[in-house]
Parts: C-alpha cells; sequence; structure tokens
C-alpha cells in the first residue's frame, strides 16, 4: 500500500545560494516597490478625477499599499537574517507530498515522521 506523506526540502547555504537569495530577495523588493508608487499613482488619479472619493475604494488602496509596506519589511528582515546566518545552516525551502510504500511488518514509528530532502547549490545530497 502507498500512503501520502509530507517531504521537507531543505536547502544548504553555500556562498552560491547565499548570493541567490539575496538577489531574489531584492528582486522581490524591488517589484514590490514599482507596485507601491503604482497603487500610489492610481489613487492620485483617482482623487484627481473625482470631487468626493468613495471611501470604500480609498480603504482598499490603503489595504494593498499596506500589504506590501508588510511584504517589503519582511523581506528586510529576511535580508537581514541571511546576512547573518553561517555558511552550512539548513534552510526550509519548500514541503511536497510524496508516496510512501508501506508493507506488513514495516516499522510504523519510522513511516511516519516526517521525511526530508536536503539539497546544496540545486543538487540533493541527502534525503532523509
Amino acid at each position: 500500500m502507498k500512503i501520502l506523506t509530507k517531504v521537507t526540502v531543505k536547502q544548504v547555504l553555500t556562498e552560491t545560494s547565499k548570493k541567490e537569495l539575496f538577489i531574489s530577495f531584492s528582486n522581490r523588493k524591488a517589484q514590490l516597490k514599482k507596485e507601491l508608487e503604482q497603487l500610489q499613482f492610481e489613487w492620485k488619479r483617482v482623487e484627481k478625477a473625482r470631487k468626493y472619493p468613495d471611501p470604500t475604494l480609498r480603504q482598499r488602496f490603503e489595504k494593498e499599499m499596506d500589504t506590501r509596506l508588510e511584504k517589503i519589511k519582511l523581506l528586510d528582515f529576511q535580508m537581514e537574517q541571511l546576512d547573518v546566518l553561517p555558511i552550512g545552516s539548513e534552510l526550509k525551502e519548500d514541503e511536497l507530498q510524496g508516496l510512501v510504500e508501506v508493507k506488513v511488518g514495516d516499522d510504523w514509528n519510522k513511516i511516519r515522521f516526517e521525511r526530508s530532502i536536503i539539497v546544496k547549490d540545486g543538487i540533493v545530497i541527502d534525503i532523509q
């Protein structure tokens, strides 16, 4: 019988992966800043177009802008943490589902524990 189980993918931090993560965070942050500027521009355009702007519309714009600001703050925090982490640290990258073969006589305690895949610079180095 086969059952579904959770598989965690962990990435071993190397100089290369650290740089790639930092670039990824920086790109995402720049994208969020562009979106925030676009929302601010659109809101100003809506305000000028109407004498009496709709308060619910204003709330929606503010909510979207706040969401992006929070994501930017989170990325800043992640970039700070990335800078502090030592090379060789394991970072949780993803969570997947995998099939596990279960047969009569298998040790249930080994089967039910979460499995993980360790990746270093894009190459699987260990499956636990």
